[in-house]
């Protein structure tokens, strides 16, 4: 499930990674993380440089992103949210600037995610679609429109 041309990222311990995040991030909690994996490495191309069945950290366009299971969250205070939930993300959209909306949107009807909205050109200078993951995450991969 890795990316085809994947980052050339050193594994190291979990506190050395999390240590040197910065910036801004985010974990989603999945249901299926080797399916949210697929998700992200063949719509997006984000590369996985560690991924089991309840964990995997992400990065694409040099930012890094997190998937957790349930199973790995049962401590946190967000676990009674997300609880039975079909879909997680309702009301966010994850944008993901310098993705081909139209190269995302056939390998999302490939794959068999749902395509909210196709591809199309923007009033505010890109050209994006949406696509809704297992989760109901919706990810919006944006290219600017050349003027």
């Amino acid at each position: 499930m890795k990316n085809s041309a994947p980052e050339k990222i050193q594994p190291v311990s979990a506190g050395v990674y999390g240590r040197s995040l910065r910036g801004i991030g985010f974990n989603l909690l999945v249901s299926d993380v080797a399916r949210s994996v697929a998700f992200a490495t063949e719509v997006l191309g984000a590369t996985s440089f560690f991924d089991n069945d309840g964990f995997a950290a992400m990065r694409l366009n040099g930012s890094d992103f997190m998937f957790h299971a349930d199973q790995t969250y049962h401590h946190n205070a967000l676990a009674g949210l997300v609880a039975g939930l079909e879909g997680r993300g309702a009301g966010v959209e994850l944008r993901v600037y310098g993705c081909d909306p139209d190269v995302a949107e056939a390998k999302a009807r490939a794959g068999g995610w749902t395509v909210l909205a196709g591809s199309m050109d923007k009033p505010h200078g890109l050209r994006e679609c949406i696509i809704l993951d297992d989760d109901g995450y919706a990810w919006v991969p944006g290219k600017a429109i050349k003027s």
